[in-house]
């Protein structure tokens, strides 16, 4: 049949493209050390939607943390404006070229949401700016902590993101009318540097647990790749144990009060892992307390996990949107780049002002406190002297 005909073509082609990435994978270099930049150079991305208002929230802390090093040019902040939907919907780019260069331009990135057009809305089908981000940055690891002190859960997931189900998701076939065919890519390469990174992170904080989540009863040949890699890897950290859940049962163990406790470091390819860390996040208080990091060797961009909220700026509600994602992913973002007593400091102003105290609460409407009021609440608890004793006493009460 000609339909088939055609098919194995771009099939073949698609083998191709993924047998030269392994290449370069191969080739890959050592980690940017970020002590030896100067400038040091991050990089704020709005968005879309309440991107460019909690963006800005996020840039005003950064400031107010990082006075000395933006005055004696240690570090330097460029806003980036054109990653936005109707600059990418215009030029018909999941990333417009001049935009990349921005980005490339910077060491490190903090990214507020960005729109993801679908079928039967007004724009046109173009890629995921945040997929083509990850794959033109090889930003392959998705790093995402969760805590909820109350309940003991201190969870860290280690979501790989640059292959599995979406490496090819905008290159299915359809082969005829009634026959459409998605495809899912693991390498070897990719599988092992994202658990090895899991493993080397327990090592380094004596987390003693990591657990791989696959489908590999199902999805034998991928899946299977990632578990048998996984098992391997293991064998190098043998003061760390190790299991393996199936997507399914893992997504109820979770919120299984008996098990949750149980979880530390977990790892998943790229789709369970974006499944995953989402639940894991409405358990801590909703998508829009967590923050997220991804990865790279060269390249690392902190963001928000949560959408672009376009109804909140249709019905003119932006300036009351959460920016608490988009400063935990600026807590990570600090820590990654060797500011980690600053890191410090905005985790438990986090902490006291969006968990404890609570006294400029948001509730995304005019009843709750604006972003900017609780970015001035927060900044004004970082100033407090007693920050640490603070915050100790409200962990010896939870």
């Amino acid at each position: 049949m000609e339909e088939v005909e055609k098919a194995k073509e771009k099939f073949g082609q698609l083998l191709e493209e993924q047998l030269e990435r392994i290449d370069r994978l191969k080739k890959e270099g050592d980690w940017i050390n970020y002590s030896h930049l100067k400038p040091l150079k991050i990089g704020f991305i709005g968005g879309d939607g309440i991107g460019p208002f909690i963006s800005e929230h996020a840039r005003k802390v950064l400031s107010f943390l990082l006075k000395e090093e933006l005055e004696s040019g240690t570090i330097e902040f460029k806003v980036i404006e054109g990653l936005t939907i109707e600059n990418r919907a215009k030029q018909g780019k999941a990333i417009p070229p001049d935009v990349l260069d921005e980005i490339k331009a910077c060491h490190v990135l903090l990214k507020g949401p960005t729109t993801t057009p679908r079928k039967g809305d007004k724009w046109p089908n173009i890629e995921s700016a945040n997929v083509a981000l990850r794959r033109e940055l090889d930003l392959f690891a998705n790093v995402r902590p969760i805590k909820i002190p109350e309940k003991n859960i201190d969870w860290i997931f280690f979501r790989e993101n640059t292959e599995g189900a979406y490496i090819l998701g905008s290159k299915g076939i359809n082969v005829t009318d009634d026959l459409a065919v998605d495809f899912k890519v693991i390498t070897t390469q990719g599988a092992e540097r994202i658990i090895r990174l899991a493993f080397e992170h327990a090592k380094k904080n004596n987390l003693d647990k990591i657990t791989i989540i696959t489908k590999a009863n199902v999805i034998k040949t991928t899946d299977g790749k990632f578990l048998s890699i996984a098992e391997k890897v293991a064998k190098e950290y043998p003061e760390i144990e190790w299991d393996d859940w199936y997507i399914d049962i893992m997504t109820a163990k979770l919120i299984d009060s008996a098990r949750q406790r149980d979880f530390k470091v977990l790892v998943a390819p790229n789709l369970y892992g974006d499944i995953i860390t989402d639940e894991a996040a409405q358990l801590q208080g909703g998508v829009g307390t967590a923050g997220s990091a991804n990865i790279g060797k060269r390249y690392a961009m902190f963001e928000a996990i949560h959408g672009s909220a376009p109804r909140m700026v249709e019905e003119g509600r932006a300036k009351y949107a959460d920016p608490s994602s988009l400063l935990r992913a600026s807590v990570m973002l600090l820590n990654h780049v060797g500011y980690v007593e600053k890191a410090r400091k905005l985790e438990m102003a986090l902490d006291i002002c969006g968990i404890y105290e609570r006294k400029r609460e948001i509730t995304g409407r005019d009843n709750g406190a604006t972003g900017e009021q609780f970015i001035n609440y927060l900044m004004e608890t970082m100033q407090d002297p007693n920050l640490l004793t603070t915050w100790n006493q409200y962990q010896l009460n939870t």
